[in-house]
C-alpha cells in the first residue's frame, strides 16, 4: 500500500532480459535502508526488492507488467519516481495507492501556467476519472482537472515539478496511471 506521495528519484543504472523478465538496477538514496523482499513503487508500479549492492538495488519486472506499464520505455539514465510502502502509523498524505498499475496514458499537452505546469493525458482503457478527484500518474497523488472521456489534466507545483519526474515529461510521453480504488469499486457496482 502506498500514498502517492513520492520520497526520491532513482536513477536505472542497468537493465537485463533473462527470459521474458527484466531485470533493473536501480540507484537510489535510501537504498541502505531497503531490505529484500521490501515493495516500492517505480513510477507507480509495485516492485519487490531482489538484490541489493551499495547504493543499488534490483527489482525484476515480469512480462504482464511490461506489457501494462512504461517500464519498456526506460533506458539507461531514466529517471524513476519512487515511494517505499508506508507505514500503518502514518499519515495518509496522498491517496490509498496499490501500486498496481491500470494503464498507460500518452501526454497529449503541456502547459506552463506561470509558476505551476498543467499536463494533459489521454488513455484509451475503459476507466473513469471525476472532477477534484485521485488519480495517480507515474506514481504521484495527484488531483483531477479537467475530466472528460478517456482524458484528463493535472496541475503541478513548483516543488513536484522539480521533485518528481515531471520535469523531464513531454508532449508523447508516457506515463503509467493507476485510478482510484474507490472509484473504481463504484463504477464496477453502478456497472459501468
Amino acid at each position: 500500500m502506498f500514498t502517492g506521495i513520492i520520497e526520491q528519484l532513482g536513477v536505472v543504472k542497468k537493465i537485463e532480459k533473462e527470459g521474458e523478465n527484466v531485470h533493473f538496477t536501480i540507484t537510489s538514496p535510501f537504498t541502505n535502508e531497503l531490505k529484500i523482499d521490501q515493495s516500492v513503487a517505480h513510477n507507480g508500479c509495485c516492485l519487490t526488492v531482489v538484490k541489493l549492492d551499495g547504493d543499488d538495488y534490483v527489482v525484476t519486472a515480469i512480462l504482464e507488467t511490461m506489457q501494462k506499464t512504461n517500464l519498456g520505455d526506460w533506458k539507461v539514465g531514466t529517471k524513476v519516481n519512487l515511494e517505499r510502502c508506508m507505514v500503518m502509523n502514518g499519515r495518509l498524505d496522498g491517496h490509498i495507492v496499490q501500486g498496481h498499475v491500470d494503464t498507460t496514458a500518452q501526454c497529449i499537452d503541456v502547459e506552463n501556467q506561470d509558476g505551476s505546469w498543467k499536463y494533459t493525458f489521454e488513455y484509451t482503457d475503459d476507466q473513469i476519472t471525476v472532477e477534484k478527484g485521485s488519480v495517480t500518474v507515474n506514481g504521484t497523488s495527484l488531483t483531477v482537472v479537467n475530466s472528460k472521456d478517456k482524458q484528463f489534466s493535472v496541475c503541478i507545483i513548483p516543488y513536484t515539478y522539480e521533485f518528481t519526474n515531471f520535469h523531464e515529461l513531454t508532449v508523447g510521453s508516457r506515463v503509467n496511471l493507476e485510478f482510484d480504488i474507490i472509484g473504481k469499486y463504484v463504477a464496477k457496482m453502478m456497472g459501468k
